[in-house]
């Protein structure tokens, strides 16, 4: 794989790094001795002292480079396209290190012949924009690979762009991840339009400098569940463009540590109504109270008991925090507000496959309980008596009038069910006295018969 004098390289750099160079080795015990002698005659009683940190760091080097050993032999198994479901590599490794633009063209072309890799995972400032080109410049197409992590390397939009192949030629990736890398906006807008004709179902954009988004209904990846674009510079135009992706399969979007404010959150909002089973996480951002509440409403609008039974029953999940920068009220009012959401989620979760049972337990919950709704309606700003409550009251007399005719009809008609019960007891007793006589009068003519032969 790699070439001559890159091996020649790597060899040298790994011989000094585990000590098997004579020189170094000589060197290392000379030093090792008179580290030993002068410990020995500052300690005064002869022991030897160990450092404890050096001891660890001696255990991680160890760890490392076994890791990076099994790297190496499983970078040979796809070579020889023998077995091995994951090539897992990190920037540290020496072979890493020394791997020339051509050695990563070559691994890149490996892959693409490789009959069984399921997983690729190169992380940790092992790729920047070159060499990442150049190894999707062979990694052009896949059967087998389903997860490939990239996260926490140095390329940017440049290395994503050369990706696009692979992605529009990968026909079972369900995972990308490409965390904490400065792709920016025209990165993602790039990998995300790529992946509308694959089988992703996570992707993962997370820290990766992003702040205008562009989605096109045409080209939204139809299996994708959950998307991740935490730690990034999202604001209410961002949010204008991802709630399209909220009247699709969406399962859940992860939003937290953006520039999102109120206007966004009522962007949102407006599209979340008709989601389905969605998760949301909106915590760490600009959204003060006020915004919170529009998401209240959404799950559970107490305006009305219509409008309760047409919010949202079917949202998941809904993680949000007004921010101290704008939260236009008190930590109080905002954990309550936040409370109320997650009451409302919960009776969503209690009725996953029945929203018509989770909106009439909402209406129980929060307009039939008085003392619930005048607390809901003081959060919210709305009428705090509920019309509900308003008809109930300008209506007393009449509903306790019906109540006592009610109870005055039962009484009559278990009085006349009785009399009939008896009417008919009478009857039936009248029908067998006269079947008892006919019977009587029926002897009575066969003797008379008997008697007349017998002369």
């Amino acid at each position: 794989m790699l070439s001559s004098s890159s091996r020649d390289l790597l060899f040298l750099a790994l011989a000094a790094r585990l000590g098997h160079s004579d020189s170094s080795s000589s060197s290392d015990d000379d030093e090792s001795g008179s580290r030993n002698e002068s410990s020995d005659s500052s300690s005064g009683d002869g022991d030897s002292s160990v450092s404890i940190g050096s001891v660890e760091n001696d255990d991680e080097d160890e760890d490392e480079d076994e890791y990076e050993q099994v790297f190496i032999e499983a970078m040979q198994n796809v070579k020889d396209n023998e077995y091995v479901h994951d090539l897992c590599a990190e920037g540290s490794y020496g072979y890493i290190l020394f791997m020339t633009n051509e050695d990563w063209e070559q691994l890149g072309r490996d892959i693409s012949n490789h009959d069984h890799l399921g997983s690729l995972s190169i992380t940790r400032h092992a790729l920047e924009d070159e060499n990442m080109s150049f190894l999707f410049r062979g990694l052009t197409k896949s059967n087998t690979i389903k997860y490939v992590t990239l996260y926490e390397n140095d390329f940017g939009a440049e290395g994503v762009l050369a990706m696009v192949p692979f992605l529009q030629n990968v026909d079972y990736l369900e995972e990308l991840n490409l965390n904490d890398n400065t792709i920016t906006s025209e990165g993602f807008n790039s990998v995300f339009r790529a992946l509308h004709g694959s089988a992703i179902n996570y992707l993962r954009c997370s820290g990766c400098g992003i702040d205008s988004i562009k989605i096109d209904n045409d080209y939204i990846p139809r299996n994708l569940r959950i998307l991740g674009l935490c730690h990034n510079s999202i604001n209410a135009d961002g949010c204008r463009e991802l709630a399209k992706l909220l009247q699709h399969s969406l399962l859940r979007l992860e939003l937290s540590n953006n520039c999102i404010d109120d206007e966004g959150v009522e962007i949102l909002a407006n599209s979340l109504c008709n989601s389905s089973w969605l998760q949301i996480d909106l915590t760490q951002n600009q959204i003060s109270v006020e915004g919170m509440k529009l998401l209240l409403k959404v799950v559970n609008d107490i305006s009305s008991i219509e409008s309760t039974l047409r919010s949202n029953h079917t949202l998941n999940l809904i993680k949000v925090v007004a921010s101290d920068d704008a939260s236009g009220g008190s930590d109080k009012e905002s954990e309550e507000v936040q409370q109320q959401i997650n009451d409302a989620v919960m009776i969503n979760r209690r009725n996953r496959n029945n929203p018509e049972a989770a909106g009439k337990e909402k209406v129980i919950h929060s307009q039939l309980n008085s003392i619930k709704r005048r607390n809901l309606a003081a959060l919210l700003g709305v009428d705090g008596e509920g019309e509900l409550y308003v008809a109930l009251r300008s209506s007393i007399v009449a509903l306790f009038s019906t109540v006592d005719r009610k109870q005055c009809l039962q009484q009559q008609r278990a009085y006349h069910m009785a009399k009939l019960e008896a009417i008919g007891a009478e009857i039936a007793a009248i029908e067998g006295a006269e079947e008892i006589a006919e019977v009587s009068r029926g002897t009575k003519r066969t003797r008379r018969d008997v008697c007349s032969n017998s002369w």
